[in-house]
């Protein structure tokens, strides 16, 4: 196996995606993708149990689809990375028993890899090596998180992270509030472009001085949510309509403020001068424009990957394994866990 340029083929089944990815060094040659959001949207959101028996019907005919991109046959491969963690435990499980079995099968080694890491390096993909350090803003519907990344294969340490609902979360109860369909991020992003972002005062959780005292780079948007429940029913009682485009561009503007706020002086605090942004959220038009906007004045340079590489897929897996394989660092064991809990700091698992 050569380290120069190596052929991994990357699995993603941390949440309702199905994602096989098949990188060669940092060029990507297959992104499939076999979504079963469908499916939970008339629950308004993921089930575990129906993600995870998605992901054992789109396991093979999707690992089939990249190989067929990317015109290379399993036996090509270097090496397997699989997202050995965070996230939901029976969906996970599906995919390291996958990737434990081809690599078995081919006689190949296994890189079990945490899902956080691999939203900051599949950025490679699309602008290059990382900048070192950097600091990354991670935004889904299961994380917010800001960290401070000195090598993404093996030094990244959490600066910042929600302690109640993710933005991801929030989009989407929010977007429940308003009846708009699931997922919600997409649909609020869609309604704001037509709506006033300050037509409504939202609030911003955790920017007060007393807060900024105990959690000054952490996330809160259980409160924001809350506040936009009050306001839809207090319209709704007094029978009035409600104004969906001005409730979603405000609440997306409060939720964009406090990320790009918090992100920006972390970023001063660290006297680093890159900003990555990475997640589901990333995909958001109004976060994109807020950062570069705020981040340009002060001399922070932002990159975040297109929307696609944003939400969760396979080329963000096989881009860390790439990696890892790179600088040398030995492969998992075949006993590798599937870990829901697994911390960011630990990039490489098992």
């Amino acid at each position: 196996m050569t380290t120069d340029e190596p052929l991994v083929l990357g699995i993603e089944t941390s949440c309702d995606e199905t994602g096989v990815g098949i990188v060669r060094g940092h060029t990507l040659l297959a992104d499939a993708i076999a979504s079963s959001v469908d499916e939970h949207a008339r629950f308004g959101g993921v089930v575990p149990e129906v993600a995870s028996r998605a992901h054992l019907e789109a396991m093979v005919p999707t690992i089939e689809r990249a190989c067929e991109t990317a015109g290379v046959a399993l036996y090509d491969v270097d090496a397997i990375a699989v997202t050995s963690g965070p996230g939901l435990a029976g969906a996970l499980l599906v995919g390291v028993a996958a990737a434990k079995s081809l690599a078995l099968s081919l006689g190949k080694p296994l890189y079990g890899v945490n899902h956080l890491a691999a939203h900051v390096a599949v950025d490679q993909l699309e602008h290059g090596p990382l900048p070192e350090p950097c600091l990354a803003l991670l935004v889904s519907g299961g994380h917010s998180s800001l960290l401070r990344v000195t090598d993404v294969t093996s030094a990244i340490d959490p600066m910042g992270a929600t302690i109640d609902d993710a933005a991801g979360e929030a989009f989407d109860k929010v977007a429940r509030l308003l009846g708009l369909p699931f997922p919600g991020g997409p649909h609020i992003d869609r309604e704001a472009r037509s709506g006033s972002s300050v037509a409504i005062d939202f609030p911003r959780g955790l920017t007060s001085r007393r807060d900024l005292e105990r959690h000054r780079f952490d996330f809160s948007f259980s409160g924001l949510k809350t506040a936009v429940a009050r306001w839809v029913e207090a319209r709704e009682r007094s029978g009035e309509p409600v104004p969906v485009a001005d409730v979603a561009a405000s609440f997306q503007e409060a939720v964009c403020d406090v990320l790009v706020r918090k992100s920006l002086d972390a970023a001063a605090t660290e006297g680093i001068e890159d900003l990555l942004i990475g997640g589901g959220v990333a995909a958001n038009s109004r976060l994109r424009a807020m950062a570069e906007e705020r981040a340009s004045a002060l001399g922070i340079r932002v990159r975040v990957p297109r929307p696609g590489l944003c939400t969760d897929n396979g080329a963000m897996v096989a881009a860390l394994g790439s990696s890892i394989v790179s600088r040398g660092l030995p492969p998992s064991s075949y006993s590798l866990p599937a870990d829901s809990s697994l911390p960011v700091t630990s990039v490489l698992a098992g």
